[in-house]
């Protein structure tokens, strides 16, 4: 049963994404194979055997574009699929676990009567080598990497109708999926045993446990507290919105307001609280988790003690003759969250359930992550605050979400108050590591070098505190920062995201021009992208009049994500340029001051089973004899650092082998890179964007976001250039004509 779907016009599906064909990308990968498939064909008509195909097939597929997994191969039974190959949301890992949970459930229910097929699912996550042309279903080979493999073992490795998950996968999606542990297992070729986590269903959010004091947060702490007050004393209600980007601390600031808010002039405040996970199961998932919380429910409760709690917890809320009929439509809305009737009686009820609590006393409802909710929970809330305004009651409504994030409230002028959560500052971010450092039992030494790196985001102190030395990792940061800074990476349109990589690669400062040089535009055109960024915080200006990457760790993230023989091809037309060339090889940063190296030079991690790319000699940031870099000067010694191959099928890029071999480089700089007297030069086979930038790249929302049907992943399908405009490959050479690129470093 094999089945691959041919790829199209890869040209096309390149432009309409971003300009670089490939990527070096985090990605989760998912194996799913039948148990027991030839006993069972064996004893099946064929005619049987088809209608169990297309079940089984069309099941799985149609899981995996429910959480937006790619589909890289069917190899006879077995299915792999990508998760975060061409946009990551931040939680590539947790949809790669869900989808393989999902098909579980959905097998037992699709399949022919009388048929039962058991599927054993591996995930894995890991860094590959991606070709963005080939990541959509039937993509054939559009990765590359040892995690790919190590799906496929752990795929084996798992019991019959089980998901089972590596140390990178169970780590992405701690605190979201129960988890038990396997005994671990051993693979050929891999120096040490892998450790096995088997997934057994879903989570309920439990409040996170937070440790130590709070720190540099004390006034926008003192500013919810007031607007709360102020709702109680005058008892007109009133919306507090928490708003910062991911890992600012928006749920420790919720914790400290239920913790320090707790009265108003010694009457006590009732607290609501909902936490709105990634992808609820149910659109009013989230008011589902709040009624048990205030009824004292848990789900092992039987349906009849979920109901006399229920009924307990709304005494006195009620009338007596109604309080029957709500105890029903609450316990049902418990039972079923994703039953849309169900849901809209159970949630019609709590709101009349809040609205009697704030009449006996000061009530705040939280809703935490509100960005990822449902319009449903929003339109919920909405209702609520206007009913409690009429009435005059006691009430606050309490939000966290991200800042791209709106939410209009109409009739709420004066009432509404956003609370922005900011970077922290350099002693409040130094106090923090200190702390984090000394609780971990680490020397608190690294944290003057660290603050760089964390960016006064409270969650990048608490990954570096917990990994100050993350040389193991790709690009040399912690698992959680390189899952932030990709989800803000892939949140860029395809100009934008490929002026940041090329400045990130490029090291210390650089000129508009020198972008300009890099991706083959026009002079001029990178100007008004790379302003763009500054306004998003993205990049900063120098002194010198060029811009530089504002945080070290997206800098490493960014330039991390270019293979060689794009760094190969950015040097060489800088070289061209007569630029003083100073791409840095994946690894190494500098801080952004003058060129100094923040880190060690070391050689390239590998991509799967990709040669290890001969080292680049020098510092980055200064050619060796030449001026400082962020200068433009003619290049005196260029050095072959890169090679690349690019054989054209059908315009199909092949993936890039590595750097040049070691005596070959060696022999290249003893020659002033030439070879029988000529410069060295080359080109890619498939480059279109690096010519001529696309104005259609993905969409401003990550890949994976809730959307207008709520927590659901949006429809897959390979995005489209905005008013149907179609980029230009001006560069892209004929096809089946194989080339090569060498490129010249300082």
């Amino acid at each position: 049963m094999l089945i691959t779907t041919p790829v199209g016009s890869r040209e096309a599906v390149t432009a309409a994404r971003w300009p670089v064909p490939e990527e070096r990308r985090t990605v989760t990968v998912l194996f799913a194979d039948i148990v027991g498939s030839t006993g069972l064909v064996e004893r099946l008509d064929p005619e049987d055997v088809r209608a169990l195909q297309q079940a089984y097939f069309g099941t799985v597929a149609a899981v995996l574009r429910r959480w937006h997994g790619v589909v890289e191969k069917y190899v006879g039974d077995a299915v792999m699929a990508l998760f975060g190959a061409h946009g990551s949301d931040g939680f590539d890992a947790y949809r790669g676990v869900r989808a393989g949970l999902e098909i579980q459930a959905a097998l037992d229910r699709r399949l022919p009567a009388g048929t039962r097929l058991r599927v054993r699912v591996g995930v894995a996550t890991g860094e590959v080598l991606v070709d963005l042309a080939g990541t959509r279903d039937g993509g054939h080979g559009a990765a590359s990497g040892a995690v790919i493999t190590t799906a496929a073992r752990l795929q084996e490795y798992a019991p019959p109708g089980g998901v089972v998950v590596c140390a990178a996968t169970r780590r992405a999606v701690a605190g979201l999926v129960e988890q038990r542990p396997l005994a671990t297992m051993t693979v050929a070729g891999k120096a040490q045993p892998l450790e096995v986590w088997r997934v057994t269903g879903v989570a309920r959010h439990r409040p996170a446990r937070h440790h130590g004091p709070l720190v540099g947060r004390r006034r926008e702490l003192a500013t919810a507290g007031e607007e709360i007050t102020r709702a109680v004393r005058e008892r007109r209600p009133r919306w507090i919105s928490l708003v910062g980007p991911a890992g600012s601390g928006r749920s420790r600031m919720l914790h400290e307001l239920v913790r320090t808010v707790s009265t108003v002039d010694g009457t006590p405040v009732r607290w609501c609280v909902a936490h709105c996970p990634p992808f609820p199961d149910g659109e009013l998932a989230p008011l589902a988790d709040m009624v048990r919380a205030v009824a004292g429910v848990r789900d092992t409760h039987p349906p009849e003690t979920v109901r006399r709690r229920v009924a307990t917890a709304l005494d006195g809320l009620l009338p007596p003759a109604r309080r029957g009929a709500a105890a029903h439509a609450l316990a049902e809305f418990l039972a079923a969250p994703r039953d849309a009737g169900a849901a809209a009686r159970g949630a019609e009820v709590w709101r009349q359930v809040l609205l009697g609590l704030a009449a006996a006393q000061p009530v705040v409802v939280a809703v935490d992550d509100l960005d990822r909710a449902a319009p449903a929970l929003n339109r919920f809330l909405h209702r609520l605050f206007a009913a409690a305004s009429e009435r005059g009651l006691p009430l606050a409504v309490v939000a966290t979400h991200g800042p791209g994030w709106a939410d209009l409230l109409p009739g709420a002028a004066g009432r509404r108050r956003r609370v922005p959560l900011p970077a922290l500052g350099t002693v409040d971010t130094g106090r923090l590591l200190r702390h984090l450092l000394d609780r971990a039992g680490r020397p608190t030494a690294p944290a003057a070098a660290l603050l760089p790196l964390v960016g006064g985001n409270p969650a990048a102190a608490v990954a570096y505190g917990a990994t100050p030395d993350a040389d193991g990792e790709p690009g040399r940061v912690p698992e959680p920062v390189r899952r932030l800074v990709d989800a803000r990476l892939d949140r860029l349109d395809g100009e934008r995201r490929a002026v940041l990589m090329a400045a990130a690669a490029r090291g210390a400062e650089v000129p508009a021009a020198t972008v300009d040089r890099m991706l083959g535009w026009p002079a001029g055109r990178a100007e008004p992208v790379l302003r763009a960024l500054v306004d998003a915080g993205l990049l900063r200006h120098t002194a010198a009049g060029g811009y530089a990457v504002a945080e070290p760790a997206v800098a490493r993230v960014a330039a991390h994500r270019l293979p060689r023989a794009v760094r190969a091809e950015f040097t060489r037309r800088l070289a061209d340029a007569g630029t003083v060339v100073a791409i840095r090889p994946a690894g190494v940063v500098t801080d952004g001051v003058g060129g100094r190296a923040a880190c060690p030079v070391r050689e390239g991690r590998r991509s799967g089973g990709g040669a290890r790319p001969a080292p680049v000699p020098g510092v980055p940031g200064r050619t060796p004899g030449g001026p400082a870099a962020g200068t433009d000067a003619p290049v005196r010694s260029p050095v072959a650092v890169g090679a690349g191959r690019a054989g054209a099928v059908a315009g199909r890029p092949v993936g890039v082998s590595g750097g040049a071999p070691a005596g070959r480089a060696r022999a290249a700089a003893r020659t002033g890179g030439t070879r029988a007297g000529r410069p060295a030069r080359g080109r890619l086979g498939l480059f279109p964007g690096l010519v001529d930038a696309l104005p259609g790249g993905p969409a401003t929302g990550s890949v994976g976001q809730a959307g207008p049907v709520g927590g659901r992943p949006p429809a897959v399908g390979p995005p489209r250039p905005p008013h149907g405009g179609r980029a230009r490959l001006d560069a892209a050479p004929a096809p089946g004509r194989p080339c090569r690129a060498v490129g010249a470093a300082a």
